[in-house]
């Protein structure tokens, strides 16, 4: 069993760093840069209607659709808010240093852009049964706008795949990481005896998490999205509250840790060239897997929220890469850079959920790991339950509404196995789903980025003249 795991990280590794090359990292920079221009700036300019759609300024009454503008943008952040805040960013530093912080900034400041795009197109094109249940996406974008109905299936088919790992296993796996750091005593055994039966503390928390994601994920779209808006804002609140504490305390070493991201990511006198390269690859990856931009997931939690305006539902996707990377990631990534617990400095053994628990404790003592853990685990479990409904409404596209309670019999199950397998393998396995994901997507954004603009003017026009009159 040993042999087959190591087999299977030597492959992933290899896969991984392939799929994950520069003409990768370049196509996705490329479009961010490409849908800003096409879409005039919109992440930059209109922010502020997107907050005030967002806090409720449009009733939606008699809207078609199942969920509210922040319950949808709360299930897409319950998605994109979770392991990549915590582990996905310390994993960056740990692999490319702090300069891959920098990249991961450039992957939210276009991926806002890239996220109205495809929101927009997700609504617009998005179908609704004769019981009111949406179902809408990259898939049905493909299917119903640019008449590619076998483009859409191949997309169904990478997002049920990536459902397993960045949504599933990922983020058991790393809740399992924090917590053991958290609470070395209690979960650092080999072995408990409960009710006569030998478990390992990891076994035994992926069956405790499969159980609750089984609770909510049963009852649908509006039960996750409920879950979710509660979740969400209570465990980032938490967290950036104890985050920013740290940050009060450091406050005069704040200027010299941004220094060090900006001049490891820029100056190759400081960084060398590989050193660069290697940052670009690891914050971009990294990056994309916390905001998800690109990846075309979002779309589909938020084709469900009632509104008969596209471009409205767009503008409150575009909070999240701003929510989500620059608010949040950035936080993580200054207490990890000011902490010193990077390079060569890094105590061994240390990646992951575990790094940022770990430079957490440094100035809150064990309060500081034990929050760390216990966010972890709430980011974990709402992040699955989020993608669950990805996967599901996937499964759906494929095979019709027949296949959604195997699929989720399935990803339960995943579950407990994400929480008992090495760290590195499933990270690896969920930048593979991540970059499946993004090829078909990357085809939407392109050739429909026109009819997005034509949208867009035409609501701000809407807009000016109802306000004007």
């Amino acid at each position: 069993m040993e042999t087959i795991t190591e087999s299977l990280l030597v492959w992933s590794s290899w896969l991984s760093g392939i799929l994950w090359g520069p003409y990768t990292l370049a196509v996705l920079v490329i479009t961010g840069i490409f849908l800003t221009w096409q879409q005039r700036f919109v992440q930059i300019r209109r922010v502020g209607e997107a907050v005030r759609i967002t806090s409720g300024k449009y009733q939606t009454t008699g809207a078609a659709g199942q969920i509210s503008h922040f319950q949808a943008l709360s299930t897409a952040l319950s998605a994109t808010i979770g392991t990549g805040n915590i582990a996905g960013v310390a994993t960056a530093i740990a692999l490319g240093g702090p300069g891959a912080v920098f990249w991961m900034w450039v992957t939210a400041v276009f991926g806002m852009a890239i996220k109205f795009t495809s929101v927009t197109l997700a609504l617009r094109y998005r179908e609704i049964d004769q019981n009111g249940r949406v179902a809408g996406g990259p898939m049905y974008t493909l299917r119903n706008g640019l008449k590619m109905p076998r483009l859409g299936a191949l997309f169904a088919v990478f997002t049920i795949i990536a459902s397993f790992g960045i949504g599933n296993m990922v983020q058991a796996n790393s809740a399992v990481d924090g917590l053991r750091y958290a609470l070395p005593d209690l979960l650092g055994q080999q072995v408990w005896v409960i009710a006569g039966a030998e478990l390992s503390p990891p076994l035994f928390i992926g069956i405790i998490m499969a159980a609750a994601v089984a609770a909510v994920i049963l009852g649908g779209i509006r039960e996750i999205a409920a879950v979710a808006s509660i979740i969400v804002p209570f465990m980032a609140v938490a967290y950036c509250l104890a985050a920013v504490v740290i940050l009060v305390i450091h406050a005069a070493e704040i200027p010299a840790a941004l220094i060090t991201i900006f001049d490891l990511a820029l100056n190759p006198n400081a960084a060398g060239g590989g050193a660069i390269a290697t940052a670009m690859r690891y914050g971009i990856a990294r990056g994309v897997f916390s905001n998800e931009a690109g990846l075309g997931s979002s779309p589909i939690a938020h084709a469900a929220a009632s509104t008969d305006e596209p471009v409205r539902e767009g503008l409150v996707a575009m909070l999240e890469p701003l929510i989500d990377t620059l608010i949040i990631c950035t936080m993580t990534a200054l207490v990890i850079v000011i902490s010193g617990q990077w390079g060569d400095a890094r105590p061994e053994g240390l990646e992951g959920a575990a790094l940022s628990a770990h430079a957490f404790s440094l100035t809150l003592g064990s309060a500081g790991s034990l929050i760390v853990g216990v966010s972890l685990t709430l980011f974990a479990f709402s992040t699955i339950i989020a993608w669950s409904y990805y996967g599901d409404r996937s499964a759906s596209y494929l095979f019709g509404e027949v296949a959604v309670i195997p699929y989720r019999v399935i990803y339960v199950c995943l579950v407990v196995i994400g929480a008992t397998i090495p760290l590195r393998l499933v990270w690896n396995l969920a930048d593979i789903a991540n970059v499946l994901m993004i090829a078909p997507n990357l085809v939407v954004l392109w050739l429909m980025s026109g009819k997005v603009r034509e949208m867009k003017d035409d609501y701000f026009r809407r807009m000016q003249l109802s306000r004007s009159s």
